[in-house]
């Protein structure tokens, strides 16, 4: 005799997964946090996949933090990496260069993680004010001498209100 187990989800189950999705929903389009992820495919970060992130500032009075998010994995073969970041807003683009250790001298990762994969948040801009309301974005692209960069998983970006 063979035992068949229904796998499908009940009326209650799905009906209380809606209910989180909204609710989530919901929180998300109140918050002023901006959290962008992008997975890096194959994990070869090339010069032309760049992060770009739009997102709206309504109001100018308050200051932001600005942070670059990465993950790499045990293999990675640097022991910092470069990144160009443009900010743009409906006029202007301004671009940087930053540089981001990620090993000390002995080759111990500094990131947190575990296993494998090893997280950073880094600092961009530091108690930032957008000289206006409106929509920006920010577009970051990896500026190493390898083109594909290996072993990046991972990149993002977090602008959150201070």
């Amino acid at each position: 005799m063979v035992l068949t187990i229904n796998r499908l989800p009940s009326k209650k189950q799905i009906l209380l997964l809606f209910f989180m999705l909204f609710s989530a929903f919901l929180s998300g389009c109140s918050s002023d946090v901006v959290d962008s992820n992008v997975e890096i495919p194959d994990r070869k970060w090339t010069y032309r996949n760049h992060l770009k992130v739009p997102f709206e500032i309504k109001d100018s009075n308050k200051s932001y933090n600005v942070y670059f998010k990465l993950r790499h994995t045990a293999d990675y073969r640097y022991a910092n990496i470069f990144i160009l970041v443009h900010f743009k807003d409906q006029k202007d683009k301004v671009t940087k260069r930053y540089q981001f250790k990620l090993a000390k001298n002995d080759g111990e990762w500094l990131g947190s993680g575990s296993g494998n994969i090893f997280n950073y948040t880094f600092p961009l801009l530091t108690n930032h004010r957008f000289l206006h309301p409106g929509k920006f974005e920010i577009e970051i692209e990896q500026n190493m001498r390898d083109n594909p960069l290996l072993e990046v998983v991972d990149v993002g970006l977090l602008i959150e209100p201070n």
